[in-house]
């Protein structure tokens, strides 16, 4: 009887026992599987994020035919900015306001004529704003002529104009002291040293003087718009290769039409060498004069781009961790960059001044008989 009870007793009791193991396998593979769903669903939301954080890169490098401050609500298309004026020939000339476009969302109707925004681009379309694509999935739509001020312009012409009103402000202290005044101060010493550390060295005492103008425009033209690169403003005009380029024949144009006689000499007929290798060298040296400027215009086109493209990547890393480890990591490396982009910006304008003196430096080389 006694055993009875004790048997009772203990069925009594390992039946919540089981029960409680039974509904804790329950809840474990409840957990699983919502962990594993939620899992798949974070790996889509990351895909996403990463799309659109590219997108987002990939869009701050393009210049643009408006200029946005900021972003109120994306799906609305509500921003916060100014239009800028559209300037394209297409049959005639073609002038109206990008605020047509709606940042891309609308065809701008212009004379009978419909043009569209297409990855930047002013393409022309009908009033669906249709897109034809060829096989290689290329837009065939007919680009007209752009002259549109667009964003980058904007800048180029602010520096200039601020260029003016610093450098004429300096000229003006002069008149009536020796020491420059105010932002003079400033200016003074980085002018002296482009002066004594850059342009004598390497173009020469006699020659220098003509070359000035242009080494401390560049220099600071490509030194301002660098900085501004680093704001929020989102001026990207030092990583567009059309303006790279311009800066690069500017250098080419100056050396090649301010050269004398020994430079073209040493291009078409090295001396001191036997004839066959005049002949060989002559087409090297005439390519060798066409590289240097490629060299330019790619040098400050990567740099800075590859900078643009490493910060803007960091910073986006934030919003792909989300937690307390990866935030403040990708925070720290984005703020050591920002510093070190800022030794970047007077870097490479910096470069690119010295390599256009030397160019020139070569052009008015006198000859020495040895």
């Amino acid at each position: 009887m006694h055993g009875f009870f004790e048997t009772d007793i203990l069925s009594d009791m390992q039946k919540p026992f089981y029960v409680k193991v039974l509904l804790v396998a329950t809840l474990l593979l409840g957990i699983n599987a919502f962990a594993q769903e939620k899992d798949h669903s974070s790996s889509e939301e990351k895909g996403s994020l990463k799309t659109e954080i590219k997108e987002f890169i990939g869009h701050h490098l393009l210049d643009s035919h408006d200029f946005t401050l900021f972003t109120i609500d994306e799906e609305n298309n509500e921003h916060v900015g100014f239009p800028l004026p559209v300037i394209l020939w297409d049959n005639g000339l073609k002038v109206f306001s990008s605020s047509k476009f709606h940042h891309g969302e609308s065809v701008a109707e212009v004379d009978g004529n419909y043009y569209a925004l297409y990855h930047g681009k002013i393409v022309k379309t009908d009033a669906e704003g249709t897109i034809n694509y060829d096989e290689d999935h290329h837009a065939t739509n007919v680009k007209p002529l752009d002259f549109s001020i667009t964003k980058n312009v904007v800048f180029i012409f602010l520096v200039s104009a601020l260029m003016l009103f610093l450098f004429g402000r300096m000229a003006k202290s002069y008149k009536t002291s020796a020491l420059p005044k105010g932002i003079g101060r400033l200016l003074e010493p980085i002018v002296l040293y482009i002066r004594d550390d850059i342009a004598i060295p390497n173009i020469g005492e006699k020659h220098y003087k003509k070359y000035m103008s242009y080494l401390l425009t560049v220099f600071f033209f490509i030194w301002i718009i660098n900085l501004l690169g680093l704001t929020p403003l989102g001026v990207n005009v030092t990583n567009n290769i059309a303006v790279t380029f311009a800066l690069a024949i500017l250098t080419y144009l100056i050396t090649t039409f301010t050269a004398n006689k020994n430079y073209w000499k040493h291009i078409f007929w090295m001396p001191d060498v036997p004839v066959f290798m005049k002949i060989v060298l002559a087409p090297i040296e005439l390519l060798g004069t066409f590289i240097k400027p490629f060299s330019l215009m790619i040098r400050l086109y990567a740099n800075i781009t590859a900078g643009h493209v490493v910060l803007m990547s960091i910073l986006g890393m934030m919003f792909i961790f989300k937690n307390w480890i990866g935030s403040p990591l990708s925070f720290g490396l984005a703020f050591a960059l920002s510093l070190l982009e800022l030794l970047v910006a007077a870097l490479q304008a910096y470069i690119f001044t010295m390599l256009s003196a030397l160019y020139f430096g070569s052009a008015v080389e006198e000859h020495h008989d040895h």
